[in-house]
């Protein structure tokens, strides 16, 4: 017998505990019977509305500190508006005190600190109207009975003009059995007493507890209580308890006060210790406070040849400079001037100090110029110094390490103390050609001042330089975007991921998605690639076109960038599916047959590199399909590699070069306020009047932007490299072409859109695009030539502007000359600007 009780118990053992929350529908009836939408919830947790809709799914669950929080949400309005459900869940919430067990009695409202406190008598209540109707029978006496509010067959509410409540006499747009009363069946408006003069402690005690919590239940109190909707919200039973001694204190006989003397002052109020490090303000003060001398140094030789100067970032000479004229020596200098970046995201790290060694230090620091000769000089050929090099042996004699690269134009020199924390100063030598490419274009001539305020202000308005520009642009992606935080669990701190962030570990895409070098892409069956790449498309003049005398083109701003804001991206590995059905919010690959689209046959195809009508199944993006479906397409996809989890990844990182641009913009003279025609004069004027230095920043931000991009699929390089073998780009979490072509695709939809507007409102068509520059035959030469609407109003379908994805006049050539390169095959678009050589902005 005892065997079979055992068995029982072990069965018992296994069955399934009773959860806190409850089922996702009852989350989402709960939370509609409150008034209340998903991203208001988001908003309260400091979380995402993606989180917000996944719970509500069941597909995830809340996590501590904000399950706990969002357990009290849900609670609360099941007291209010009942559960439809075995309230389990409830109870437990009940039990810890998270919860209110029952709605306040009338006697009793909630004071602004949560605690209940008695009501003023009736009489203070403003007085119903004189022909209110009679009030019925479950309000008689503030009977707190919880009354069905009048709904509609499909079970919404039913709200009308507001009216005075039966109760209180305040308005309310609710009815119940037609009647104007408030949600909740008690009113939220009853008057308080007034706050005494002094706060009793136990109220700085709760909210010392609330923030101790997180943000969360606080805000998630202040939306609960909300006036439109009565929600109790009942502090935390151990809050409670502390109440009720206070009112037990409060009714106690009066005692005299205790007589302290003169000279002993009252210390003042601490702060939390959980308020104090809850706001952003307050890490990144702490981090900003670590670097002092700022996020680089530009060390050159004094002018006096006998000693070293640094200059900052605002091109300042620093306090102190390098004393020992060896690379360790500058070194240690950085670390001890304080040179560095502050993160960027609260779970991020902080960024490296930048030195930047110019042509005169290189020899006083023991280092060769550029050259060919391997023992004399920097071949720049081989990228990095000889091991054997007399510079290398004395950073690994003081302790230094070197990363892979060696020392290079962009070497890492570093070293982990006893601590575990790795400090790393980065090397930047312009005269082994660091700054001589990679979407860098800064001049030859600019002094050692003026290349610390140009990198500098780089550095403040993006990020401090990692290498090329595409390099910088991929680091700050991952700044904003940290992939792990530090999580406390029972067994101490681990590394946890950050919502929102792609993964530590990369995963690998859909083999229709990789280039054909990749490891996946082996044995691929022709036609069976993604194909995305920007429009290089043009078609023959019509014989209007030919009669124009000009040819005009406009050019998006930032399309790459402009496309990337808030567009869904993927966030983990793909699924492969068949016969999927289409959904736009899932990004992912999709074999679809769009040859039936109809399109504007003087127009580029939207779903083709070349502009070409597509001629059958072939794989495109969700960007893409979305565009078909919007163009009215019944798309019926055969296979889809998609992916569950997604999210804004590079909206951050969209926001943070967007307001770089801008800044960088105005100080050109060309603020983002100006009307069409002032705009196109100063954007006249900026290249001859705009300071070099700021335009060197730039055409740097540019190259930023769309240099991310491309790096998402970056190729192998250096030889010897033989097709299916793995490079190491492949082993970046950021490494995933989908979100390359994802970004292109949207820019490319964007355009196509405002050109059919365009067409619309002009009569205008483009009859050349070129990624994000458009053609157009004008009567003259100006961009308002081709802009001007019929009426005499300027068309808004290519609006002109700064703002990344507005335009800007690009560039106009003679219709002739025009018509001579559509006959040799050339694309117009790739010479608008500049005539018989590719535009400088390609």
């Amino acid at each position: 017998m005892s065997d079979l009780f055992a068995s029982v118990d072990a069965l018992l053992n296994r069955a399934k505990p009773v959860s806190d929350l409850p089922m996702p529908e009852e989350r989402v009836r709960l939370r509609e019977a409150g008034e209340f939408t998903q991203d208001e919830v988001a908003r309260a947790l400091s979380t995402r509305r993606e989180s917000v809709i996944r719970w509500e799914a069941g597909t995830t669950e809340p996590r501590p500190p904000k399950r706990a929080a969002y357990i009290r949400f849900l609670g609360s309005l099941a007291v209010a508006h009942g559960t439809a459900e075995p309230s389990d869940w409830l109870r437990l919430a009940q039990e810890s005190g998270l919860v209110p067990t029952a709605l306040p009695t009338p006697t009793e409202t909630s004071s602004p600190t949560g605690m209940p406190v008695p009501a003023e008598p009736a009489a203070s209540a403003p007085a119903a109207p004189a022909n209110a109707p009679a009030v019925p029978a479950a309000f008689e006496g503030g009977d707190q009975t919880v009354v069905e509010l009048d709904r509609t067959p499909a079970g919404d509410l039913l709200s009308a003009d507001p009216a005075p409540c039966v109760r209180c006499g305040r308005p309310t747009p609710f009815r119940a059995a037609g009647q104007p009363v408030h949600m909740g069946a008690w009113c939220a408006t009853v008057p308080t007493p007034p706050v005494a003069p002094e706060q009793p402690a136990p109220v700085v005690e709760r909210h010392a507890r609330v923030e101790s919590a997180g943000p969360s239940h606080a805000a998630l109190e202040a939306l609960t209580r909300r006036p439109s909707i009565a929600v109790p919200v009942v502090p935390p039973a151990d809050v409670q308890v502390a109440a009720s001694r206070q009112a037990a204190a409060a009714a106690a006989p009066a005692v005299a006060p205790r007589r302290t003397s003169p000279s002993r002052k009252k210390a003042p109020a601490k702060k939390p210790a959980a308020a104090a490090a809850s706001g952003p303000a307050d890490w990144e003060q702490a981090a900003a406070a670590r670097f002092p001398a700022g996020p680089l140094a530009v060390v050159d030789v004094a002018p006096d040849g006998k000693q070293l100067v640094a200059y900052l970032a605002d091109g300042s000479p620093a306090a102190t400079a390098p004393t020992v004229r060896t690379v360790a020596g500058v070194v240690e200098w950085a670390l001890q001037a304080g040179l560095g970046q502050a993160r960027l995201h609260r779970h991020g790290k902080d960024g490296d100090a930048l030195v930047v060694v110019t042509d005169a230090a290189l020899a006083e620091l023991g280092l060769p110029p550029l050259g060919r000769d391997e023992k004399k000089e920097f071949v720049q050929r081989l990228g990095q110094l000889p091991k054997t090099h007399k510079a290398v042996k004395q950073i690994e004699k003081a302790g230094w390490l070197l990363t892979k690269r060696g020392l290079g134009p962009w070497a890492r020199v570093y070293r982990t103390p006893e601590d575990g924390k790795r400090v790393c100063v980065q090397l930047c030598i312009p005269g082994w050609g660091a700054l001589a490419s990679g979407g860098w274009q800064i001049s030859d001539t600019l002094d050692a001042q003026g290349l610390a305020r140009l990198l500098g202000t780089y550095a403040a308005r993006v990020l401090t330089p990692r290498g090329s520009t595409a390099v910088s642009g991929l680091e700050l992606v991952t700044a904003l975007r940290p992939p792990t935080k530090a999580a406390r669990t029972e067994a101490g701190w681990e590394s946890g991921p950050v919502e929102g962030s792609r993964p530590r570990d990369a995963f690998d895409p859909a083999p229709v998605e990789v280039p054909d070098v990749h490891p996946l892409a082996q044995g691929r069956e022709p036609g069976g690639e993604l194909v995305t790449e920007a429009w290089d498309w043009h078609r023959d003049l019509t014989a209007a076109e030919q009669a124009a005398d000009w040819a005009v083109g406009l050019d998006v701003n930032m399309a790459f960038l402009a496309a990337a804001g808030r567009l869904t991206l993927p966030l983990s590995g793909p699924v492969h599916e068949l016969n999927p059905a289409f959904d736009k919010a899932i990004p992912g690959s999709w074999l679809v047959d769009l040859s039936g689209v109809d399109t504007d046959p003087l127009l580029p195809s939207p779903f083709t590199a070349d502009g070409s009508r597509p001629t059958g199944p072939a794989w495109y993006t969700t960007a893409k399909v979305a565009y078909a479906v919007e163009l009215g397409a019944q798309v019926r996809p055969l296979e889809g590699w998609l992916r569950h989890e997604h999210g804004p990844y590079l909206d951050p990182w969209h926001k943070h070069l967007r307001a770089a641009y801008l800044d960088t913009m105005a100080s050109l003279g060309v603020p983002a306020d100006l009307d069409p025609v002032a705009f196109l004069d100063a954007m006249a004027n900026v290249r001859s009047t705009g300071d070099p230095a700021e335009l060197a920043v730039l055409t740097a931000i540019k190259q930023t932007a769309k240099g991310t991009i491309g790096k998402m699929r970056e190729r192998p390089r250096g030889h010897g490299y033989k097709p299916g073998e793995r490079w190491a780009a492949l082993e970046r979490p950021t490494w995933d072409p989908l979100m390359r072509a994802l970004v292109i695709d949207t820019a490319t939809v964007n355009l196509h859109r405002k050109l059919r507007r365009m067409a619309a409102d002009t009569g205008l068509r483009a009859f050349a695009v070129l990624s994000d520059c458009a053609v157009f035959a004008a009567p003259g030469p100006g961009a308002l030539d081709i802009l001007t609407k019929p009426d005499g109003t300027i068309s808004t379908a290519l609006r002109l502007g700064v703002s990344p994805g507005m335009v800007k006049f690009e560039g106009s050539r003679p219709m002739a000359e025009i018509a001579e390169l559509i006959a040799d095959g050339a694309n117009p678009a790739r010479h608008i600007k500049t005539g018989g050589v590719v535009s400088a902005d390609e």
